[in-house]
């Protein structure tokens, strides 16, 4: 049996305050939010990274993410969003299983960008690393 608290939740087994679901996915409120109406997607099957999504599997949680975005335009009005996921625990995953935070942003909440996570570019110039990717 799956020890995930993400599939926990999937199987009604831990409550949580459900904002959407499909038969692929589960979008829910952040016990912890980080913003008004912090949201959190993942889909229904248990895969740790984008890696292990099929092309389709990706493409509909994208529209699922899209769909619960606009649910919470609809609902919170806020004035943006930040959306994104944290990959592997060098890039902040802390749950494996995957999963999108979706960022309501309202004028004069005090969040950044997302240039604002990581500021460490490294030693080689941006004409290095391109050529790196010419071989």
């Amino acid at each position: 049996m799956e020890t995930c608290i993400f599939c926990k939740i999937i199987r009604e087994e831990i409550p949580c305050h459900k904002i959407y679901e499909d038969k692929d996915s589960l979008a829910f409120l952040d016990i912890k939010p980080h913003a008004l109406g912090h949201t959190v997607v993942i889909p229904k099957n248990h895969v740790e990274t984008v890696f292990e999504l099929s092309e389709w599997e990706a493409q509909e949680l994208m529209i699922d993410v899209i769909t619960v975005m606009n649910r919470i335009k609809t609902v919170l009005a806020p004035d943006g969003f930040n959306v994104g996921w944290n990959h592997h625990p060098a890039g902040g995953q802390v749950v494996p299983h995957l999963h999108f935070h979706i960022f309501p942003r309202y004028e004069g909440d005090g969040g950044g960008s997302m240039h604002s996570i990581i500021k460490s570019p490294g030693e080689k110039s941006v004409t290095e690393i391109a050529a790196l990717f010419q071989k």
